[in-house]
């Protein structure tokens, strides 16, 4: 048996930058010796990843992957450095990948799928071919997030939208006892419409309460700064929330196609025409780089440092 701790695995952890499993494996091939571990990862092409841990990988893709039978698909983000590598065949490749790892996964977090042995190779782990593809490349990569959905024995389909080669993806999941044919377009539709308008969630129901009283809270204010009497501002902000779930919830917003129209009249149109109830069960929308912080380079003083060392 290896002599080791798990004191040791933080540590090669922690210097390495690499995953917990990566590490133990690594002691175990090097029977406990930390500088051989070391070298093993370096060998691998993992510890050479962590280098570019500091980085910021704030471009990159959305691939959306649904199975033969659209009754499974994942979402997934994954992020690099610059849009030039995120276009580049071996990014791409990268990406593709990892999508067909998920579709297949039992992973729900992406810790759990970073330590998952890769299913086209068992011989590495999804981790082992993030970093191989970080010391190949040249920039940070990082799986940043995924959804998967699965319908499982309910009737109906999963449908996905690409907008912008990747900059948008979006799942939407769709419960209906009618042919999957008769729904494609609908579903098709509801993606689109998901991408540019930005709901949040589907329904008036599944608002937060939290953040309905919050904005709630906020319209008061609002109503009662522009001088409004208290005896109107009930209904105003009743009124004003009325907005805001045609802002938020996918059923209340205007058809993108068709302003006159409703998605949740567009639906029912649809539900008329195929014979059968359609539900929209839930969707997700993935916006690249949302939310990341994107590094500002101030190349003056890059350049400056540059001359520096040369000096």
């Amino acid at each position: 048996m290896a002599n080791f701790t798990n004191q040791d695995v933080m540590r090669l952890r922690e210097q390495t930058g690499v995953g917990m499993m990566d590490c133990k494996k690594a002691l175990v091939e090097t029977d406990g010796n930390f500088d051989e571990a070391v070298k093993y990862l370096r060998e691998k092409g993992m510890a050479s990843a962590a280098k570019k841990a500091s980085r910021v990988a704030a471009e990159g893709l959305v691939k959306c992957l649904v199975a033969d039978d659209k009754k499974t698909a994942v979402a997934v983000e994954v992020n690099c450095e610059t849009d030039f590598v995120a276009r580049s065949d071996q990014f791409i490749e990268l990406v593709d990948n990892i999508a067909k790892h998920l579709v297949t996964s039992k992973a729900t977090t992406v810790e759990q799928v970073l330590e998952e042995v890769y299913c086209k190779d068992c011989g590495k782990t999804i981790n082992v071919l993030i970093a191989e593809a970080t010391a190949a490349i040249g920039e940070k990569i990082s799986l940043r997030r995924f959804a998967k959905f699965e319908l499982g024995k309910k009737s109906g389909l999963i449908a996905s939208y690409i907008h912008m080669g990747g900059k948008i993806g979006v799942l939407a999941e769709l419960e209906s006892s009618a042919k999957q044919e008769d729904l494609a377009e609908l579903a098709f539709n509801l993606c689109m419409q998901i991408a540019a308008s930005k709901p949040q969630v589907v329904s008036i129901k599944d608002v937060d309460a939290s953040q309905l009283e919050a904005e709630r809270e906020i319209l008061t204010v609002q109503a009662r700064n522009e001088g409004k009497p208290e005896a109107v501002i009930g209904k105003m902000v009743e009124g004003r929330i009325h907005k805001y779930y045609k802002e938020v919830c996918l059923l209340e917003q205007e058809y993108v196609r068709d302003s006159a129209l409703s998605i949740k009249q567009v639906i029912a149109d649809a539900a008329k025409q195929v014979g059968a109830d359609i539900t929209v069960t839930r969707f997700v929308r993935y916006e690249m780089g949302e939310g990341i912080e994107k590094r500002v380079d101030n190349f003056v003083d890059e350049i400056a440092e540059q001359l520096k060392e040369i000096k």
